[in-house]
């Protein structure tokens, strides 16, 4: 598992704009989502070249999350990087010029629909009311990447909480745009996975400085409540 650090200087930037450390005090389930990004076979598991060996230690807590935001009556969206041969040319900037372009047939087939790259991986608690999103871009929010603003807007999601892999690439992104777009935008710190903890660690204090918030599974599930407290109280 990654070890945490956000440095004293972010948290200090933080509490002076802000006031207080976290942003929300309080996630109200049925405006909530839980968004896994990209914990698929070629992204966790040898000998794919993408492999990213932290993802695989956050399952359980994933798992934890998934099953606490369900019961607070949210929303579970598993999110899946899928390519088509067509993503080479509408992509060709990143294909051709940012990654080597020797391997870009293989990073195609391997997030291919159906194929055992694009699937979720095993021992992730999908069950039948979450839902499956495909993008395919690292944002799934960015304008043709994925249709789910659409489908959070249609159920009255107002709330994310980010997990996933890669930390600083799908995950950031997708936290960055979703904020962008006015979700209340939480990045769980112990359900993400980078290759590095300098990595990962930069983007936490990115996310906790101007994006949203940081917050660990428990201090997630501890703010998670099946409906407001103002609207219960009316």
């Amino acid at each position: 598992m990654h070890k945490i650090e956000i440095p004293a200087y972010i948290t200090e930037r933080v509490m002076k704009t802000r006031g207080k450390l976290h942003a929300f005090d309080e996630l109200v389930g049925p405006a909530t989502a839980l968004l896994v990004v990209d914990l698929q076979n070629v992204f966790m598991l040898p000998p794919y070249p993408t492999e990213v060996a932290y993802a695989r230690e956050i399952v359980p807590n994933v798992n934890t999350l998934a099953k606490a935001t369900r019961a607070a009556g949210g929303l579970v969206v598993w999110i899946q990087m899928t390519h088509k041969h067509d993503d080479l040319t509408t992509w060709s900037v990143f294909y051709d010029d940012i990654t080597n372009p020797t391997r870009k047939q293989t990073g195609v087939k391997n997030l291919e629909r159906d194929s055992h790259g694009q699937a979720l991986h095993d021992d992730l608690d999908v069950q039948p009311q979450d839902l499956k999103v495909e993008k395919n871009r690292f944002s799934a929010f960015i304008q043709g990447s994925s249709d789910l603003d659409k489908l959070l807007k249609e159920r009255g999601i107002d709330t994310v909480l980010v997990t996933g892999t890669v930390t600083n690439t799908c995950c950031e992104s997708t936290a960055r745009d979703a904020m962008m777009l006015n979700y209340k935008t939480v990045m769980v710190s112990d359900a993400n996975a980078a290759a590095t903890d300098d990595e990962h660690n930069g983007t936490l204090a990115n996310i906790l400085r101007l994006f949203g918030d940081v917050m660990s599974t428990d201090e997630v599930i501890q703010r998670l409540v099946p409906a407001s407290n103002k609207a219960a109280a009316q």
